[in-house]
């Protein structure tokens, strides 16, 4: 049984653009597309009285919401299986539940009701910090959501080698047909003066950086790889690749025994400032 591809919609633009990228990334991968309405209704509205007639107005609301969702997938992409459901949770409770049945797990930046000045919604940075599964927070600028540039990024850290996001990210180059830019970050030692050499430093993160996708190279021979070092802070090197990107994937490690958000540096920036979509695949310890 194939894995579906998870939305969660609330009805607000960014969830709308959300539905449009996963109606493609599902078509892409062949996958049905599941979208997900969180609702509370029943714990505010009470159990309606017998006598009553009406229905509570976020019920209403959540099945519009829902309904419209789907119709804009399908509309979108006729031959995509689109199914549509109100859960009674919390969006991240729903969503998090959901990730263990799904291939990713897709949101948009900002929630519907949320503040115009906020970065990203609370729902997509818990989900993207917690969830089991890999996390797509659809942002950017159109031509980003749309990929236009032919070109999907992955930073490559010191996680264990064919780590979770590098293969995420071949898969994702070889799907949509375009080249994958694999970068890593180097930066000199604090100690280094001025007018010392950085060569042996760029080549040592170029040797780990041709470790770190061996694996993935030699399971994907006909993949179209651009290997980059660049020197400078991680999170600043991959906000500056995701700017003609059309999807910059990163790890996040997953403790076992640790409840909370689990994002390095370089995600929590990228979910917040990144100029394209952004996949955040967890590496389980």
């Amino acid at each position: 049984m194939e894995l579906p591809l998870v939305v969660g919609v609330d009805g607000s633009d960014s969830s709308f653009e959300a539905v449009d990228w996963a109606a493609d990334e599902a078509a892409r991968h062949g996958l049905p597309l599941r979208l997900l309405y969180a609702s509370l209704w029943e714990r505010y509205e009470g159990v309606r009285p017998s006598f009553s007639t009406g229905r509570p107005s976020e019920e209403v609301m959540a099945e519009n919401i829902v309904a419209s969702c789907v119709e804009r997938a399908r509309r979108r992409t006729p031959e995509l299986k689109v199914s549509g459901e109100v859960l009674p949770d919390d969006a991240v409770s729903v969503l998090l539940n959901a990730g263990h049945a799904s291939f990713a797990l897709v949101t948009g930046s900002r929630g519907r009701g949320e503040l115009a000045g906020l970065l990203l919604g609370s729902v997509g940075l818990t989900v993207a910090g917690r969830a089991v599964c890999p996390v797509v927070v659809v942002r950017g600028g159109q031509r980003n959501r749309q990929g236009s540039y032919g070109r999907v990024v992955v930073g490559v850290g010191d996680s264990p080698e064919g780590s979770e996001a590098v293969r995420f990210a071949f898969d994702e180059a070889r799907t949509r047909g375009c080249a994958l830019h694999a970068v890593r970050a180097w930066r000199r030692p604090a100690r280094a003066r001025a007018g010392d050499a950085a060569g042996a430093d760029e080549e040592s993160a170029s040797a780990l950086l041709t470790d770190s996708l061996r694996d993935a190279v030699r399971d994907h021979p006909e993949a179209e790889l651009h290997r980059q070092v660049v020197e400078g802070t991680a999170h600043r090197v991959l906000l500056d690749a995701s700017t003609a990107a059309d999807l910059i994937v990163v790890g996040a490690e997953r403790r076992h025994g640790h409840f909370g958000l689990q994002l390095g540096r370089a995600a929590h920036t990228l979910l917040h400032h990144a100029e394209c979509p952004v996949a955040v695949v967890p590496q389980r310890d």
